[in-house]
């Protein structure tokens, strides 16, 4: 027997219940505005635990007209079901029973970065810096992969709950929930569950929903924003209040001066109000943010890096070495003559 957690609200499936006489539901993980996620155990496979997303059409605007949302969910869960790649869950299988969507994905062990974040303020301690920015690099492979898929796929919620950590060291983002595939032409978009992220994490043209123009500068946006509260440990104020407010969101390195500069730069270039202001691609963020460069962004407008003198330097060392040492024996040849 289902669970009712509230008016107009999904009816969460009880410890034991059974899906498609195979997936045995352990607990509910998490829960949203449109579903919920539940650990279950596999029965076929013994010893195999899976993650069982669930979405209710009637919660997604598409109750009176099924047959359209089936068909836009099994072209979401057939193309997820494609991807590969060691820090994205891998998508199993997916059905319909009782009126109600199901995905299977890989259950991922341990804690998410939210609960990472909670416990480091409850230490009143920073994330070291360094660990941050490996964990950033796993999202940014993530990311790369996600958007250079044909048509290009957008996860549109990425948040600290939605990252995990797992015992290995290795981070997964997780929650397809508000997926969105991009049609290369831009005419069109496929987006089985429509939704607007997080509030914090959120860009200002996501609000629009698929009336805004969103693309992969959007995700850019939340990953920035996500950096920021692991490396201030606070949530960045939202895009709402900043347009209103401009100059509302405190610098990282105000609340934590352990920060890099170049971190705090490509961090606050990421989360630029303006889709045209953040880094074209995930691909230059990360450039930016490994960099230790110095990364300018003149008048909320970004710029790649520019390599100092003293990287010039490094960079050419072997062609100056070889000078030298050319003008060394050309001295040497010079001087003999004189002497002769």
């Amino acid at each position: 027997m289902a669970h009712e957690t509230g008016p107009m609200t999904l009816m969460t499936l009880p410890a034991g219940a059974l899906l498609r006489e195979r997936y045995e539901i352990i607990e509910l993980i998490g829960q949203g505005g449109m579903g919920a996620v539940y650990k279950a155990s596999d029965r076929r496979l013994t010893g195999r635990l899976c993650a069982v997303k669930e979405v209710l059409p009637i919660l997604t605007g598409y109750d009176e007209d099924f047959g359209a949302y089936q068909e836009q969910f099994y072209q979401e869960a057939s193309i997820l079901a494609q991807l590969d790649h060691p820090n994205l869950p891998k998508v199993s299988d997916y059905f319909s029973e009782e009126g109600r969507e199901y995905l299977l994905m890989d259950y991922v062990p341990g804690p998410d970065l939210s609960e990472v974040i909670a416990s480091a303020r409850q230490r009143e301690e920073f994330l070291e810096e360094d660990r941050i920015l490996e964990w950033t690099a796993q999202i940014c492979d993530a990311l790369v992969y996600l958007h250079s898929r044909t048509p290009p796929i957008l996860h549109r919620d990425i948040k600290p709950s939605n990252i995990k950590l797992m015992p290995s060291g290795h981070i997964k983002l997780v929650d397809f929930g508000l997926v969105k595939l991009l049609a290369v032409d831009e005419s069109r978009t496929v987006t089985v569950v429509q939704g607007l992220g997080t509030v914090q994490y959120t860009p200002l043209e996501q609000y629009g929903g698929d009336a805004g123009h969103t693309d992969a500068r959007s995700d850019l946006y939340a990953l920035g924003a996500t950096l920021y509260h692991l490396l201030t440990l606070r949530p960045p104020i939202d895009a709402r209040q900043r347009f209103l407010h401009p100059g509302a969101l405190a610098l990282p390195r105000t609340i934590n001066p352990a920060i890099s500069p170049n971190v705090e730069r490509a961090t606050m270039a990421a989360m630029a109000m303006h889709p045209q202001d953040r880094p074209p691609s995930v691909e230059d963020f990360t450039e930016m943010l490994m960099s230790r460069h110095d990364v300018v962004n003149v008048g909320g407008v970004y710029s790649p890096p520019r390599p100092n003198f003293a990287d010039a330097l490094r960079a050419n060392a072997p062609l100056l070495a070889v000078a030298a040492l050319l003008l060394l024996i050309a001295l040497a040849i010079s001087i003999t003559s004189s002497l002769i």
